[in-house]
């Protein structure tokens, strides 16, 4: 984390803390600041053993239900400075307890920061006082003039050249040729042909009424499942000698039904 950072962090929280109550830490023989009561431990001025952490903790706990909203920067500095005293008590507890370098890396840096912290509280005080007094700019509007400034390359041409290529890109109306839908006879209509067909004449054949060769594939195709639906209804035999030769159509009953 770079020092410009640290000091962003620390000024935010200063100007969070101005607005909401501090913690203060109340034990029986200390009451202060958190980082007053770590800076007189560090100076052998009060014994880490003599104060309770986990009262320290439950206290806190207390300050942060009763604030509107969680203080997220100063909560992160109660537990950075927290661990920091629970690390000490534990080597004055276990005097042969033996500190990594991170450990020992965390020490040192904590106490890097609290020096800084320090140091922008007592600047922050002379900043409160003096900020909005005397403004060196102030804010104002600044009106805007579009100004259509085109650079040597924007010519005449190369403008004509644009456009043209614009209006290639633009999608094109395409016009489907018209056609004209020819009207097919429906096999219902086809039954109702072949029906009375074949009840004038009792034998027909298909060829013939299906006009092959002169009629068109639809109409010979209809045609033939006209047919083929009433061999199935048992109104019409049906009789090809050979493949390929014509079918005779005929039938044995004289009231045929209508369709």
């Amino acid at each position: 984390m770079g020092l410009s950072h640290v000091n962003l962090v620390m000024v935010r929280n200063i100007c969070y803390s101005c607005s909401m109550p501090e913690y203060v830490v109340k034990t029986p023989i200390f009451e202060g600041p958190l980082e007053l009561l770590l800076s007189l431990i560090e100076k052998r001025k009060l014994h880490i053993n003599d104060i309770s952490l986990a009262k320290v903790a439950d206290d806190y706990i207390t300050h942060i239900k009763e604030l509107p909203k969680f203080p997220m920067g100063e909560a992160a500095h109660f537990i950075l400075i927290a661990s920091t005293l629970l690390l000490i008590k534990s080597k004055s507890l276990l005097p042969a307890l033996t500190l990594t370098e991170e450990e020992q890396g965390s020490i040192e840096d904590l106490e890097r920061r609290l020096k800084l912290y320090q140091r922008i509280r007592e600047l922050s005080l002379h900043v409160k006082e003096s900020f909005g007094k005397d403004m060196i700019f102030y804010p104002r509007e600044r009106a805007f003039t579009p100004v259509f400034s085109p650079d040597n390359t924007m010519t005449l041409e190369s403008i004509s050249s644009s456009i043209n290529e614009i209006l290639k890109r633009l999608p094109k109306k395409e016009f489907l040729p018209k056609t004209v839908v020819a009207k097919v006879i429906s096999l219902e209509e086809m039954i109702e042909s072949l029906t009375g067909r074949i009840q004038s004449s009792l034998k027909l054949s298909f060829k013939e009424f299906a006009k092959i060769g002169k009629a068109e594939k639809t109409h010979i195709i209809v045609s033939f499942l006209a047919m083929l639906e009433l061999v199935k209804q048992g109104i019409v035999n049906v009789v090809q000698e050979n493949h390929f030769d014509d079918i005779v159509i005929e039938t044995e009953k004289v009231g045929v039904p209508h369709y």
